[in-house]
């Protein structure tokens, strides 16, 4: 198969290209210019790496030629700052998708792997676990635009048969996460911990988080990918809940370090729990999170602990 992946040099996509390269495909990483390319250190000999702007018409055509699937990954927003410009989120996300699907129904592709948000789509749950069928009301405009974009998906797939399965992702982490980001909460945490700087908690740390490791995300990409199902969006996530109080406790295990923790005011866009269903995943594309969260934090800690910081 020849896949592209948009927005593939970051920490999912890198990820994603190295199982791919893995498993004999044919990868094209498209991504923004002057990206840092030090994720795809592992694959990039074995890759196609192409830069460009995804709402750049002839640069997505360029990126397209001769692709037989997609697996994109592009979003130029935060879920905690898209509601200061609305608009932008729209422009970007919305139209720049539209665009895509256009350019991708030109070039015959074959099928698009759209990743979601099961964090920010379905705003406060009516009921736990939250399966694909919850009702959706985005608290953003970041959980906003991904649902704008799973509708278009549907639309050009009922007037134009162009096959996708979107992946409504929880919490992923794991190795190649930016530890100086703004999301992202095991790798930042696991970072300041490195350097011994207080951790920032959001609220009191009852909030629950449902966690992933980048490795079952990798899985649920593929099989997205190779497999053709009747049901077109999947929640992917651990389907287990911890609190951020808890997952300090794990770090603190993990690292042996006891951390400083400063607590402040609660976010908006912060949800009390999220806990997606994940079994329909697990009925239509056999897929199930085998990482346990204490393993997966060592692991994503031995990472850190390699870092030149």
């Amino acid at each position: 198969m020849k896949c592209l992946i948009l927005g593939g040099a970051g920490f999912i996509g890198s990820h994603i290209a190295d199982a791919l390269v893995a498993r004999g495909d044919t990868v094209r990483v498209f991504d923004r210019p002057n990206i840092n390319l030090v994720n795809l250190s592992t694959c990039l000999q074995c890759i196609e790496m192409m830069t460009g702007d995804f709402c750049n018409l002839r640069d997505i055509d360029r990126a397209l030629a001769g692709m037989d699937a997609v697996i994109n990954l592009v979003c130029t927003t935060l879920p905690s700052q898209s509601n200061e410009n609305p608009a932008y989120d729209v422009e970007s996300n919305v139209i720049g998708n539209i665009h895509f699907l256009e350019a991708s129904l030109r070039h015959g592709i074959q099928k698009v792997v759209y990743a979601s948000s099961g964090g920010m789509i379905y705003g406060h749950p009516q009921t736990i676990p939250i399966s694909e069928q919850h009702a959706t009301a985005p608290l953003c405009s970041y959980g906003i635009t991904k649902l704008m974009v799973e509708k278009y998906l549907a639309l050009f797939r009922q007037l134009q048969g162009l096959d996708y399965t979107v992946l409504r992702i929880g919490n992923p982490y794991g190795e190649r996460q930016r530890i100086d980001g703004n999301q992202g909460v095991i790798a930042v945490y696991l970072g300041k911990l490195l350097k011994h700087e207080p951790l920032q908690v959001w609220g009191d740390g009852r909030i629950a988080k449902d966690f992933l490791y980048i490795g079952d995300l990798v899985d649920a990409f593929l099989r997205a990918l190779d497999i053709s199902t009747k049901e077109k969006i999947f929640n992917i996530s651990s389907g287990s809940p911890t609190r951020i109080r808890a997952l300090i406790d794990v770090m603190a295990q993990v690292t042996g370090i006891q951390p400083v923790v400063n607590y402040t005011q609660q976010r908006q866009v912060d949800l009390p729990v999220t806990q997606l269903d994940v079994s329909l995943a697990a009925s239509a594309l056999g897929w199930v999170p085998k990482m346990s969260l204490e393993s997966g934090i060592r692991r994503t800690w031995d990472w850190v602990r390699q870092l030149n910081i």
